[in-house]
């Protein structure tokens, strides 16, 4: 099975390519160690989504590393790879979002894989609970995809905003709705989440599923990418700052009942940097599950 890592994003609120910031004292970075914690899950296999712009960097660190213990391949997240017909327009500088940077990875999807973010730390457990239900899956299966869901009070920084996918479920832990929001704490303490793609700000519970891109495919998603991009861009493809999102393409498929999504559970505890002032926590973190045994001295 396929592991899928976005990392093309240069990371504006971080201050910088949020994905080369070493955060221990071998200088790994969180991608190192979603690697490795896939790798232990059992995936044998990684596509790293990055841009043009620093790929020599990135495969002369990164690369190199995991290189060493995981079949390792690179798609680039390119403006211009848009279906025929279509164009960038002027003054366009982001890329076209998650499901986008899916998508520039269509040619090398070959199996059932896993989307996982660039920056965020997700824990063992969560890639173990995503192999687990990727390989009880059917030969073959199609529309049978899953997201391993954290509480959302878990999923928190205290220096501002956060981007999740409130999730919300039927009694078989089926997705119902999905909704990519911005999430960030009131004066008065309680979690208040604002949908990206308009809609009133509503609050959410401390310990409410969110969806932080963890997400566990079958390749057909490929398919369903190659023929709906280009309807999204007919309708949003002028605009400066439209981002075409993997949750929204998820949820228009389980309400035409073209695919179903399961919510998992995991006990591991996501931490990131969001944010310049995330990093010393960041760094806490992993010494302290480096004392515990979790990972190894230098992780390779």
């Amino acid at each position: 099975m396929q592991l899928l890592i976005l990392a093309a994003g240069m990371g504006s609120r971080f201050g910088g390519l949020k994905q080369m910031e070493p955060m221990d004292e071998a200088g790994n970075f969180l991608l190192d160690y979603s690697v490795y914690d896939a790798k232990r899950a059992g995936f044998d296999s990684v596509v790293f989504v990055i841009k043009h712009s620093f790929e020599k960097e990135f495969k002369e660190t990164i690369g190199k590393r995991v290189e060493k213990i995981i079949k390792t391949e690179y798609a680039f997240q390119d403006l211009e790879d848009i279906p025929e017909g279509f164009k960038v327009p002027e003054g366009r500088e982001k890329p076209w979002g998650t499901a986008h940077a899916i998508y520039a990875a269509r040619d090398l999807i070959r199996e059932n894989f896993i989307m996982i973010n660039g920056d965020d730390f997700y824990g063992r457990d969560a890639y173990e609970v995503a192999y687990k239900f990727l390989a009880s899956l059917p030969k073959n299966s199609a529309g049978k995809y899953a997201n391993v869901a954290f509480k959302v009070s878990n999923t928190m920084t205290e220096n501002g905003s956060v981007k999740r996918g409130v999730c919300f479920e039927d009694n078989d832990h089926n997705l119902t709705k999905l909704v990519e929001s911005s999430i960030e704490r009131n004066k008065e303490g309680k979690i208040i989440a604002t949908p990206l793609e308009g809609g009133e700000p509503f609050e959410v519970g401390e310990d409410e599923p969110v969806s932080m891109n963890l997400f566990c495919f079958n390749k057909d998603l490929i398919d369903h990418l190659r023929a709906r991009f280009p309807e999204w861009l007919k309708e949003h493809g002028n605009e400066l700052k439209s981002e075409y999102l993997i949750p929204s393409v998820v949820d228009e498929l389980v309400h035409e009942g073209k695919a179903s999504l399961k919510l998992l559970s995991t006990d591991s505890v996501w931490f990131g940097v969001t944010y310049k002032e995330d990093k010393p926590g960041v760094v806490k973190a992993l010494k302290e599950l480096v004392k515990k045994g979790e990972y190894k001295e230098g992780l390779y």
